[in-house]
């Protein structure tokens, strides 16, 4: 799985890159087939709170998933957009099953 994070109008540090790498691996839990996994940080209005935005877009085959959320620090944004994305995954993986 590869995993490429962007991170918009502002420098992501590596303790923030190494966050995001452990928590989008988990992802492999709920689908194994993952092929890509593009993340993008972006800073929204930077003098006003919950303007840290991330979203996570998975790439499975035959189809691409995507998340995206808005919080106060991007640890919690990213933290949501995985929870979000495990769902989708397992919603998906459940749609293959049953074809």
């Amino acid at each position: 799985m590869e995993i490429k994070i962007q991170s918009i109008h502002f420098d992501a540090t590596e303790k923030l890159e190494a966050f995001i790498e452990k928590k989008v691996a988990k992802l492999e839990k709920s689908y194994e087939d993952i092929q890509k996994v593009e993340v993008q940080l972006k800073v929204v209005k930077p003098a006003t709170a919950q303007n840290k935005e991330a979203s996570i877009q998975v790439a499975v085959p035959g189809n691409t998933l995507r998340v995206e959320k808005t919080s106060d620090t991007f640890e919690e944004s990213i933290d949501l957009c995985v929870d979000s994305m495990r769902a989708q995954l397992q919603k998906f993986k459940e749609k293959l099953r049953n074809y």
